[in-house]
């Protein structure tokens, strides 16, 4: 896909969003639209994968950390083709493959279950260590929050991440600086990111992180790095897209109304229409 394209299909990846939470009347919205642009670039750009073959051995892996951010995964993974779009709107529901959190059980392309924050960088870990014990290829991405990295187990994996020199894990951190009770700055400042990240021996990439371009660069720097794990610091606005959600953290964790999710559908379709029309 050129740049363009993949800018449509991130707009559309954020319609299955806010569809998705709309319908289940519950769910994360803010992180999800944050983080849409990563999302699209790593499914149709940068990982090697196959929707007929979920399960292929030689995948790329991918481990969502932030899971209540599962409407942004579940979204890509659609229109990616590893499901119908149409089923977005079962998120929640009972009896759906599309739970509040991913379970790798029963949804198709999910790598790694997740719910507990700080816990899917020590599974991404474990598969990048994998990788390099079974002389294989793939590489390993993981998407943590950064009100997730208050976790003390993120800097537990960290340490591991960068011990064993894990070249094939790039950690990716959602900075959109807002957690559920406020600036994350507020609540227990992980800041600086980077330094933290650098003191653990990981290779360091700051990015606006709703610039595809810019993380197109990253992705391309990550791999040419030998000898130590990547982190890629992602500075993007919560609620991306959505001109009542963008930088509100009331839109961490709630579904919108009727009318909102109207509102929030227009703004996502004048942004189509400005990049020259739906997919």
């Amino acid at each position: 896909m050129n740049k363009l394209e993949l800018a449509k299909m991130a707009n559309e990846v954020r319609k299955g969003i806010v569809t998705a939470v709309h319908s289940a009347k519950a769910g994360h919205p803010g992180g999800s639209l944050s983080a849409a642009d990563l999302f699209t670039y790593l499914y149709f750009e940068e990982m090697n994968i196959d929707p007929e073959n979920p399960k292929m051995e030689d995948r790329d892996r991918f481990v969502l950390s932030k899971g209540h951010t599962a409407p942004g995964l579940y979204s890509v993974l659609a229109h990616r083709g590893y499901f119908p779009v149409e089923d977005l709107k079962t998120l929640r529901k009972l009896g759906s493959y599309l739970q509040g959190h991913p379970c790798m059980q029963d949804t198709p392309g999910v790598d790694m279950s997740s719910g507990s924050l700080g816990q899917g960088l020590s599974a991404a870990a474990g598969m990048a260590l994998a990788g390099k014990m079974d002389q294989k290829d793939y590489r390993v991405y993981c998407l943590c929050g950064d009100g997730e990295i208050q976790e003390g187990q993120i800097w537990e994996a960290a340490m591991f991440a960068g011990h064993r020199k894990l070249d094939n894990l790039v950690v990716i951190v959602d900075n959109n600086g807002l957690q559920i009770d406020g600036k994350v700055e507020d609540v227990c400042s992980p800041y600086p990111i980077d330094q933290k990240f650098e003191a653990f021996n990981f290779h360091i990439i700051n990015i606006d992180g709703n610039n595809l371009d810019e993380i197109a660069a990253a992705m391309k720097e990550a791999r040419e790095t030998k000898g130590q794990p990547t982190a890629i610091i992602m500075k993007t606005v919560k609620g991306k897209g959505v001109s009542f959600m963008e930088n509100n953290a009331g839109w961490h964790g709630k579904a919108p109304s009727d009318e909102e999710y109207k509102t929030a559908m227009a703004d996502l379709d004048k942004i189509g229409e400005e990049l020259g029309g739906a997919n």
